[in-house]
Parts: C-alpha cells; structure tokens; sequence
C-alpha cells in the first residue's frame, strides 16, 4: 500500500505543477532560451570580432593579410583609411584596427622588419585578449609563407634570423573532443547542468511551500500517509519533471541547434543525472523545512546555489581552486555530477571510467535524504 500511497501523491504533485504556468515558463525558459544564450551570447574566445583594416601598401602580401581574416573568428574585415581608423574605435565600431604602412611589402622582402601597428579596443576585453594574439598569429604566418613562397633563395643572414628566431623543438598540437575549441560546445552541457540542480531545488522546495501556504499540507496529514510517503513522492515526481526536461535540451537544443557532438551514452547521462536529482531534491526539501515563505526559501537558495556552481568545476577548472576548497566541495552533488557528465557527453567515457563519481552522487543522496526526512517528520508533527 505504500508503494501506492508513493505513486498516487506523486501524480498529485505532476498535477499542481501543470497548473501552475509560472513555473512551467521558468522550466521552458531555463532548459531553452537560457542554454543557447548561455552557449553562445558571452564567448570566452574570439567569435565574431569586428576588425578594420587600413591598407597603405595595395600589395599583393598586404591583400594576403586582408584575406586572413575571415569568420567565425572575425567578421570579414573593413577596408577602412587612416582617418576613419580612429574614428570607428572610438564609436566601438571595430574591436581592432590593422595598420599595414606603405612599401610593406617591398620592405619585407628587402628584410627591413617594417612596423605593422594593431589598436585594440580593450573595452572589450575578452576579445582584446585573446584576439591580440589571434592577430599576431596570423600576421606572423602570413609573412613566413609569403617569403618562403617568393623567396626561396634567401641570404644567408635573413635565413639565419629566421632560425634564430625559430624555437628548437616543434610542438605538434592535437586537440581532442573540440578541434576548433568551440565555447559552445562546453558552456551548452554545462549550463544544462547548472539548470538541473537550480529546477530540482526549487520545484521541490516550492511544492512544499506551496501546499502549507495554501493549507493542503493539513489535508494529508489526516490521510493515512506517512511523512515518509510524502517526501518521497515529490522527490520522484520532481526528478521525474527535470529529468524529461533535460533529456529533451540535450536532445533539441545542445544536439539539434547547438550542434554539439555527445560522444557518450546519453542513457549512461541521465542514470548519473537521476542520482544527482535524488541529493538536490533531498536537499530542496531540507531548505524548505527551514524558509517559512517563498520568499525567504528563494533568498536561501541564491545563498546555497551560487557556491554549489561556482565552485563545482562547471565554470572554471576545479584544479584552479585552492586546495581546501576542491577537498570541501567534494562533499556536495554538483561536483561529482559535473565530473560524470563531462566524462560521458565530451569523452565518450563508460561506467568503468565513471563508477566513483556515480557511487559518490548516491552516496551524497543518501546522506541528504536522511536528515531531510528527519527534519520533514519534525516540521509536519508541529503542524499536527
């Protein structure tokens, strides 16, 4: 009868959760609109930069720089003049000017080292950063190829400053998982990620909250239920909503629109994503045994979530942290779930290679469903 007791509240909690639109907009809007403007609104890396170019020479190398500039890294390049140069700067039209001086490439040739001069604009300063070395970059190999092609006898003393200047060892860079080092690729699964632990917090915490603002709580507890049955019912219910939610913003937007490889099995994901639902939805419970409205449960969770994201290696590498804090945050769900998820989905790992974190996340689950039910049986019997 409990096992009965469990299912039947729990479609009770599927039900208020339809009629309620708010939330239903927050999941819509969250697992959509806000992992594809997460994966690509605010790149880390060079996507799309506007850059002007004044081009003084009208040579054949200079020509050869212009078309070195190309999307997605840049927008095709403004051939602009010297007095339009810092005028489109100062209205934030380009993010980087090149100047290429007259005679350049006459003077390239004749190994004079003429001066190419490059303005950023470091108002934008994720750009100006990495596009600064972007820009030298492709200057640079530009200029090699184009000497090696016409000249092929060079003097002794140009080839010998060219050796000089060349470093002794080779490095051959392979990039596995993202060749072109796509932001999108990463800020897409890992926002999804971010938004399964924020869902299942709230909506659990909320139709908690809910029903004793509303007075329902007091109608189950003159049914032959116990707290036990009811926790456990808008847990699974609460796993069940986020876990189709994030199946299908896999599936539509990080494969379909994103167009992000998933090298992984997506069965193996959402296993680990369904322990990981278990401690985060323990976890909402507990907040709200302890907020006594809406809004306090809502101050708690920005409090307790920011740090949960923040330093569960979802946004920056957690080796980066000190060492304290990565011993301290392994005691919570999202870091394990994070290593799980970027194991399976980017390097196609299976469950011998993600076993630890799979037994960490149930473990975790366990050690917060406990005291959640503790602190749930301990709120109900005030009521009583």
């Amino acid at each position: 009868m409990r096992g009965g007791n469990i299912l039947y509240l729990g479609v009770k909690e599927l039900r208020s959760l339809l009629r309620d639109p708010i939330l239903l907009g927050l999941m819509l809007f969250s697992f959509t609109v806000n992992v594809y403007s997460f994966a690509t609104a605010i790149p880390d890396t060079l996507n799309k930069a506007p850059i002007g170019i004044v081009d003084q020479d009208h040579s054949q190398l200079s020509t050869r720089l212009v078309d070195a500039f190309y999307p997605p890294l840049f927008q095709p390049p403004a051939l602009i003049t010297p007095a339009e140069m810092d005028a489109r700067m100062d209205a934030g039209v380009d993010t980087f000017a090149l100047y290429i001086p007259p005679d350049f490439e006459r003077d390239v040739l004749a190994g004079r080292s003429p001066t190419v001069q490059l303005n950023v604009d470091a108002t934008q300063m994720i750009q100006a950063y990495t596009g600064n070395a972007y820009i030298q970059t492709i200057v640079s190999s530009e200029i090699d190829a184009f000497v090696q092609h016409h000249r092929a006898g060079a003097s002794a003393a140009f080839a010998s400053q060219r050796f000089a200047e060349r470093p002794p060892v080779d490095l051959a860079l392979r990039v596995r998982f993202n060749p072109n080092l796509t932001r999108s690729w990463f800020g897409g699964v890992m926002e999804v990620i971010n938004q399964v632990t924020l869902l299942s917090i709230i909506l659990t915490g909320a139709a908690l909250i809910r029903e004793r603002e509303h007075g329902t709580i007091e109608h189950l507890l003159v049914m032959p239920v116990t707290p036990f049955e009811i926790m456990t019912s808008k847990v699974w219910a609460m796993m069940l909503v986020v876990l189709v939610a994030t199946s299908l913003s896999v599936a539509l937007v990080i494969q379909g629109v994103l167009a992000v490889p998933i090298e992984g099995s997506l069965a193996l994901f959402l296993t680990g994503t369904a322990l990981h639902l278990f401690a985060t939805t323990s976890m909402g419970i507990f907040m709200a045994t302890i907020a006594r409205s809406m809004p306090q449960f809502g101050m708690l969770v920005m409090l307790v979530l920011l740090p949960l994201q923040t330093l569960s290696g979802s946004y920056t590498p957690r080796e980066s942290m000190p060492e304290v804090v990565q011993w301290v945050m392994l005691a919570t769900p999202n870091t394990h779930f994070v290593l799980l998820a970027q194991a399976i989905l980017y390097r196609g790992a299976g469950l011998s290679a993600v076993w630890p974190p799979f037994l960490s996340l149930a473990t975790i689950g366990t050690a917060m469903f406990v005291p959640s039910l503790v602190r749930f049986r301990r709120t109900i019997g005030t009521m009583a």
